[in-house]
């Protein structure tokens, strides 16, 4: 302090995107010295805030020392790859489409239409005589949903023409969710019989149709899990109950013949022990659709309750649904269970098993 100028020297130091004044000088620390960034405040006035104090005066480093400034690392900028399935035509620049699955079975899709050219006919049993054609197509919707849950809980370990046979004597007293609770169990015995496992699908066909009617109304559920719940249901019918009587493809069926055909193709990576199996082995890499220009066609809706017809001018086709009815009826008529007829298959020459591999 003199007689004329008095200095005033405050120190301010706050963090953040606020302003330093030192010594009467304005440092905006929103602004960098070279590129932009918030300038660092100085080590020595965060160094005696940080004490609580006010700060002192940098010392002058030793001779013989170096002076180290905090050094600026940028961080990396990591370039994010996204792979999308474009719709149909779009081919946008640097699009990238989702990857096939890591593995295929060799030369699947020859084997394929082979079989679609093999069963071109249909005229195997599953074409006349499979779940789709034995409902009453003069019923209700909700009864035809019923009679086709119906008619996959007979079929179980049994021939088709057998399970046509026990569905016609059913639907000629009446084929109702009513009418099965009215039947005692030996006249609903006597009209399945010789189905497979007859007495246990009376206990199941009973139980069932008493959930049916309190739970849903006389209706059969529209989900794989709450079908598979049902006494006697397994995953092979609630697929197709879902694919018949809802027009909903939720997963491949698969039963004895497409769980044989598919580890003679070796249509899974691994042998499998199971239908279940190989539902899940087939799943995993089996597309479920097929563009038309692969040579599929869409199948017809052939008997599906009126109000659950596909749409047939949908340029895809459900392979995942095409696929049961397929191999269900070559194996009926050409890869049999014993004695398969290879010389008569158009796959002997792409078939493992047929050339004992």
């Amino acid at each position: 302090m003199g007689n004329g100028v008095t200095f005033l020297t405050i120190y301010v130091c706050i963090r953040g995107p606020t302003c330093f004044l030192v010594e009467g000088l304005l440092w905006d620390s929103a602004i960098s010295e070279d590129d932009g960034a918030p300038a660092p405040c100085p080590a020595w006035m965060s160094a005696g805030v940080a004490r609580g104090g006010f700060p002192q005066t940098p010392k002058a480093p030793r001779e013989g020392r170096k002076s180290y400034s905090p050094v600026k690392r940028r961080r990396k900028a990591r370039r994010l790859s996204v792979a999308y399935e474009a719709s149909e035509g779009e081919e946008g620049e640097g699009a990238e489409r989702l990857q096939a699955p890591s593995w295929q079975p060799q030369d699947w899709r020859r084997q394929l239409d082979n079989i679609r050219t093999m069963r071109s006919g249909k005229d195997a049993p599953v074409d006349q005589l499979g779940a789709e054609h034995c409902f009453d197509p003069s019923a209700s919707p909700k009864v035809q949903r019923y009679q086709v849950l119906l008619s996959l809980m007979l079929s179980s370990q049994t021939k088709d023409q057998v399970t046509a046979g026990a569905m016609q004597r059913l639907r000629a007293r009446g084929l109702t969710v009513d009418s099965i609770l009215q039947t005692d169990d030996s006249t609903l015995g006597t009209l399945i019989y010789p189905v497979g496992f007859w007495r246990s699908k009376v206990k199941y066909i009973k139980q069932t149709t008493a959930i049916l009617q309190q739970r849903y109304g006389g209706d059969i559920p529209a989900s794989v899990a709450e079908l598979v719940a049902l006494p006697g249901v397994g995953p092979k019918m609630a697929h197709l109950a879902m694919a018949v009587a809802w027009g909903t493809v939720s997963g491949i069926a698969v039963d004895t013949h497409v769980h044989r055909i598919a580890n003679r193709l070796r249509w899974t990576k691994e042998a499998t022990r199971s239908p279940e199996e190989t539902r899940r082995a087939l799943e995993e890499w089996l597309p479920r659709c097929a563009h038309p220009q692969d040579g599929v066609e869409r199948a017809p809706s052939g008997g599906l309750p009126p109000s659950l017809h596909t749409d047939d001018s949908h340029p895809h086709r459900e392979l995942w649904r095409e696929i049961n009815g397929l191999l269900v009826g070559f194996g009926q008529q050409t890869c049999l269970p014993v004695r398969p007829r290879c010389q008569a298959c158009l796959n002997r020459a792409l078939c493992p098993a047929a050339r004992g591999l």
